[in-house]
């Protein structure tokens, strides 16, 4: 029983942390990566359909995004999407395909960014609290109806506070690799 809760737990907080990792994708670094694009929808006939699903998206170099439609027809819907979603940078449409150039990031920007990333990871901290706080109460009941005893009640407080706090240690250390990465020249 007490297993069970144990492993319902992990899941969840190895949930928590994919979801913090995913929107860390979405963070700008010193290098830009195609994921800045991830979330902009165009119009493609009445479906708003994600960028890569309708041409190709290239990080050229360190400060230069690459998208080139597969239809041609493409080019000006996906040009305001990109001006819609306001990415920080203004696309470059030459007729066969468009380029976004990001400016090298100031200083001022990676502090705001790493702040960015910080609000995230804690919101992944309260996301793991939560998870504890329902794995307490599922423990305390299997107490409550007399299914364990007290001594294994305290055994499994004490367990599910380990794994609380072996994956805040975990969204610690993502949170450091990820401000060391943004604030790299």
């Amino acid at each position: 029983m007490l297993n069970a809760i144990y492993n319902d737990a992990t899941e969840h907080m190895e949930k928590s942390i994919e979801a913090m990792k995913r929107e860390f994708s979405t963070l700008r670094t010193g290098k830009v990566t195609t994921a800045v694009v991830d979330h902009v929808k165009v119009d493609y006939y009445g479906t708003p359909t994600p960028i890569n699903q309708v041409g190709n998206v290239i990080a050229q170099d360190a400060t230069t995004i690459s998208i080139t439609p597969w239809e041609k027809s493409l080019l000006s819907t996906i040009e305001k999407a990109i001006q819609e979603a306001n990415i920080g940078v203004n696309p470059n449409n030459d007729g066969d395909f468009i380029k976004l150039f990001f400016p090298p990031m100031t200083v001022e920007q990676r502090h705001e960014i790493v702040k960015q990333a910080k609000a995230m990871s804690e919101k992944a901290k309260v996301a793991v609290r939560n998870i504890r706080k329902d794995a307490n109460d599922k423990v305390k009941k299997l107490e409550k109806d007399k299914e364990i005893s007290e001594d294994e009640l305290k055994k499994g407080l004490d367990q599910v506070q380990k794994l609380t706090d072996s994956f805040v240690a975990k969204i610690d250390e993502t949170l450091a690799s990820k401000e060391a990465d943004i604030l790299k020249v």
